[in-house]
């Protein structure tokens, strides 16, 4: 099993820092302050490993307490010496109150050393994980917290310590968020000792692009390609960067395949393209099969994973794809063998795009009941959430007449009641008129890193229902009514019910019944540069930039698009990378596949939960079962399961994703 990392042996004890002053730190065995010119010495000797920093340690006499749900807390802690932001790269911490004995300061504050012998939930003080939830739906920005965060009980309750570290998002440029984290990352360790908790048994959490940087934490630890832009805001160095453990719930990665892998599997479901593009939507899911060829991902017996050609639909065969299969049938069984009949499909209220604010509320404003295929106050609306007005003047997805209506992921809508299909024209008048840090759309708030509203999934099926596809509804009374109702417009599923499961014909026929296309080609790297991604890949000064390189390619002799890609594949940023190089960066499977030159360069994470929703027509089938793949032929220990009938949501099959999460954590380390 790999390591994490090496257990990081502070040199303070349980002594609490008991100066008042900003710039404090301990010396060995005393408690007196230093001065500031002496904290601002380069480097603070550890037992095995050396934090550089001038970085002041946590401040043991001012932390605050919340008598009703039993926890100390501190917020407004800076966990890097120059920050790119300070609104967003300071970081909260929570922790169990009996992992402390405290001195009341008399002024609402309290001075706290470490007891080291009590215990919640079977962790004591030095056993205790520390998790990290990463909430940035859209890879929108994180606000650090100013107050307490309510949340936090959920966790703290359970023994671990809770760490909320703002980030900076989208609109910053990749890789400024995960940069941020691990920064945060970096400091906690360089508290070690200073605070409750064991340094080496960090899990992150997060959903959808939020599943993707935590992906990334787990994927990237002591990445040597992050060092310059940690070195840029001041991180931490000479500890290490790495999680013990990721969850992710529908996490939105290895992007520089994500546009062919999504005309791969979903690019059949659309019936009105033009010659030119479906010319282009063939040729991206022909090279999704040579890259997948390449790959060399594995099952469990060793067998190597390829696409080979079908005489139906494009590589619609091989092992690939009798893998892939197989998840699909896999997804519907756990379904039937879970569910109790009559069942009664019904409309079901939980978090989207990585949930809430920090201090888990809702933004103020946020619409409820996105893409729950209903139409909001009786106005025309397509499976997308997009009014069908929007869908005139030939405005269609996948345009490459310039005149491009690029279907919007879920996670893009948050926060946003009006998805918005626009040209280039449009889109620029929208920025011009936003502020600085907003989301693709023009929303300010969700960017901010307030989470994204709440929405209704459905445990059947029912997605994109302008474009077709089945829709179940009421109460079906056995497993074989349901199974009717799937195959209503068709027979793709064949269920056995002497032994209760179900085979389905092909992939092709999953997809248009229950996963139809809701982007347009270019589903992340949108030919008008539309999407969250295309902000993500800019470069922190309001303008966005193509990265997929096999559309920069098919594209080449285009005359509306060919240039601008081109462009956008030699430009570089501030530290000298380029969009690939990012890319990269923003990529799991770079560290995780030795297709890549990443491979083996980094420390991956032990421990990987990931759940995924089948339904959902925001990311393709493959990119978590690729992940999944991938980490199990790293040697990871990886817990992945997708949940029938749910879309782009915190999918889970039983339970709630809170105590489902906690209790993965528990197993993976009791």
């Amino acid at each position: 099993m790999m390591k994490v990392g090496r257990r990081i042996g502070l040199f303070l004890a349980a002594a609490p820092i008991l100066s008042g002053c900003s710039n404090s730190a301990a010396e060995i065995g005393s408690s007196a302050a230093q001065t500031e010119a002496e904290t601002s010495q380069a480097e603070t000797e550890r037992a095995g490993e050396t934090a550089v920093t001038s970085l002041p340690q946590i401040d043991s006499t001012k932390w605050q307490y919340n008598s009703d749900d039993k926890i100390y807390w501190q917020t407004g802690i800076s966990y890097c010496e120059n920050p790119a932001d300070e609104n967003y790269e300071t970081l909260g911490i929570f922790i169990p109150a009996a992992y402390m004995n405290a001195k009341d300061n008399g002024d609402g504050t309290f001075t706290c050393e470490i007891n080291n012998q009590a215990a919640v939930q079977g962790y004591t003080a030095d056993s205790a994980p520390i998790v990290i939830p990463v909430n940035t739906p859209g890879y929108s920005a994180m606000e650090a917290p100013t107050d307490y965060v309510t949340d936090s009980v959920s966790y703290t309750s359970a023994g671990f310590i809770y760490v909320a570290a703002g980030c900076r998002g989208r609109d910053a440029g990749a890789p400024a968020g995960v940069t941020d984290l691990k920064a945060a990352i970096r400091y906690i360790r360089y508290n070690d000792g200073v605070i409750p908790g064991d340094v080496d048994r960090v899990f992150s959490f997060g959903m959808s692009g939020g599943g993707a940087q935590s992906a990334l934490l787990g994927a990237t630890g002591d990445s040597e390609e992050y060092e310059p832009y940690l070195t840029a805001i001041g991180a931490v160095s000479g500890v290490s960067d790495a999680v013990t453990g990721s969850m992710c719930w529908c996490p939105i990665t290895e992007l520089d395949y994500a546009d062919e892998a999504y005309e791969w599997n979903l690019g059949s479901t659309r019936t009105d393209l033009t010659e030119q593009e479906q010319t282009l939507s063939n040729g991206m899911a022909e090279a999704f099969a040579q890259y997948i060829n390449d790959l060399g991902l594995k099952d469990s017996s060793g067998n190597v994973l390829t696409l080979t050609e079908s005489e139906e639909g494009i590589y619609q065969s091989g092992t690939y794809y009798e893998y892939l299969k197989g998840v699909v049938e896999t997804s519907l069984n756990n379904f039937l063998e879970d569910t109790t009949f009559p069942y009664t499909v019904e409309t079901k209220k939980g978090p989207r795009g990585g949930g809430e604010r920090p201090d888990g509320q809702k933004p103020d404003g946020a619409p409820q009941g996105e893409n729950s295929g209903q139409k909001p106050d009786g106005a025309p609306q397509d499976g997308n959430g997009m009014p069908d007005d929007m869908q005139k003047d030939g405005q269609k997805d996948g345009r490459l007449d310039g005149k491009q209506a690029q279907g919007t992921s879920d996670e893009n809508k948050a926060g946003d009641d009006t998805t918005k299909t626009r040209t280039e024209k449009n889109r620029k008048a929208s920025e011009e008129k936003a502020p600085a840090d907003k989301n693709a759309d023009g929303d300010a708030a969700s960017d901010k890193g307030n989470g994204a509203p709440d929405f209704y999934a459905m445990d059947g099926v029912d997605r994109n229902l302008s474009t077709g596809g089945v829709t179940l509804s009421g109460t079906y009374e056995t497993a074989q009514d349901y199974i009717d109702a799937l195959n209503a417009d068709g027979t793709w599923v064949n269920y056995d019910s002497a032994t209760n499961t179900a085979t389905i014909t092909s992939i092709a026929d999953f997809t248009n019944a229950c996963k139809r296309a809701s982007k347009g080609i270019g589903a992340f790297d949108a030919l008008d540069e539309s999407q969250a991604e295309n902000t993500l890949f800019g470069y922190g000064d309001g303008t966005t930039s193509h990265f997929d390189a096999i559309l920069a390619d098919l594209l080449k002799d285009d005359e509306t698009y060919g240039a601008a890609f081109t462009e956008a594949m030699e430009k570089t940023d501030s530290q000298g990378n380029t969009v690939t190089e990012r890319g990269n960066m923003y990529n799991p499977l770079y560290y995780l596949s030795s297709y890549y030159d990443g491979y083996q360069k980094s420390t991956v994470a032990d421990y990987w939960r990931i759940r995924t929703g089948i339904a959902q027509s925001d990311t393709s089938l493959t990119t978590e079962v690729n992940l999944a793949l991938a980490l199990k032929n790293y040697g990871a220990d990886v817990d992945f399961a997708t949940i029938w009938g749910e879309g782009h949501t915190m999918a889970e099959s039983t339970g709630d994703s809170v105590t489902n999460f906690i209790e993965w954590v528990n197993k993976c380390l009791k």
